[in-house]
C-alpha cells in the first residue's frame, strides 16, 4: 500500500481572487462614489455647467436676447442641482445609507458631511465598491483646496494692496514739487 506524500503541492488550481468593482455612472442615482470621485466631479460638473452657461449666454447677448440669457441661466441652474443630487445620492450608497439621506445637502455646511464620511470598504447593498481613484478624479478633486486658497489670499491680499496703493498715492502727493 502506497501512502500519499504529505509534502506534494495541492492538487486543486489556486488562483487570485480579482476584487469586483462596479460602474461609475455620473448620470445615474444607482451604484457608489467614493469620496475622492465625488469631491471631484462636483467640482467638474459644476464647471462644465459654468462654462456651458457663460458661452450660451454670450450668444444670447450677441443676440440682444437678454430674457434668453436669464433663462439658460436658469436652466444651467436646475442641470447642475439635479446632477450634484444624482452625485451626492450615489455617494450616500458608498457608505450603505439611503439616498433620501442626500436631503442632509440642502442645509448648510451639513453637505461637508460626504465629503469625510468614509465608504463602506467592500460590497454592501448598493452593489461592489467604487473602482480606485484615477489621477484625473484626484486631480479634480485637489482643484477644490487651490480654489479656496487662491480665494482667501486674494481676500487678504487684494484689500492690503489696495490699502498700500492709496497711502503711496497720499505720500506721493503730499511730496514737494
Amino acid at each position: 500500500m502506497q501512502k500519499a506524500n504529505p509534502y506534494r503541492p495541492p492538487a486543486a488550481t489556486v488562483a487570485d481572487q480579482q476584487e469586483e468593482y462596479g460602474e461609475v455612472k455620473v448620470l445615474s442615482a444607482s451604484g457608489r462614489l467614493g469620496r475622492v470621485r465625488y469631491v471631484g466631479y462636483s467640482i467638474g460638473v459644476t464647471i462644465l455647467v459654468y462654462v456651458g452657461v457663460f458661452f450660451l449666454g454670450l450668444l444670447a447677448g450677441f443676440a440682444r436676447a437678454e430674457w434668453m440669457a436669464g433663462a439658460l441661466g436658469l436652466l444651467g441652474l436646475a442641470v447642475l442641482l439635479v446632477l450634484q443630487i444624482l452625485l451626492t445620492v450615489q455617494r450616500c450608497h458608498d457608505f450603505n445609507a439611503s439616498g433620501w439621506v442626500s436631503l442632509v445637502a440642502f442645509i448648510p455646511l451639513a453637505a461637508l458631511l460626504f465629503w469625510f464620511i468614509p465608504g463602506t470598504a467592500g460590497p454592501n447593498r448598493f452593489g461592489p465598491p467604487p473602482p480606485p481613484n484615477s489621477p484625473r478624479a484626484i486631480l479634480l478633486a485637489s482643484i477644490l483646496p487651490l480654489i479656496f486658497v487662491v480665494g482667501i489670499v486674494a481676500a487678504i491680499a487684494l484689500p492690503a494692496y489696495h490699502k498700500y496703493a492709496q497711502r503711496a498715492h497720499q505720500s506721493s502727493a503730499q511730496l514737494p514739487r
